[in-house]
């Protein structure tokens, strides 16, 4: 059997891998727990679209009415979050 060289990404990876993406910072990959919209890594444009990122990434549906800026205040819990839709 041959050996797969690739491990698969969790979805707390993807999950930073597509926020890095579209907040097009790094930082969130250090630090899990910086506030997105305070320090101006996210704002509404990004917020959208990083919805339909995620929404394609993991083949989930997002409504807007879900999004609660405290449910998304920072990379952990947009991870929690996307960990529950997903259903891990």
């Amino acid at each position: 059997m041959p050996v797969n060289s690739e491990r698969r990404l969790s979805i707390a990876e993807r999950v930073i891998e597509v926020l890095a993406e579209v907040a097009e910072d790094n930082v969130v990959r250090t630090d899990p727990d910086i506030p997105l919209f305070e320090q101006d890594v996210l704002d509404s444009l990004r917020t959208v679209d990083l919805i339909l990122a995620l929404t394609k990434e993991f083949g989930v549906d997002i409504s807007p009415a879900e999004l609660d800026r405290s449910l998304w205040a920072t990379p952990k819990h947009i991870v929690a979050f996307m960990e529950a839709k997903v259903g891990v």
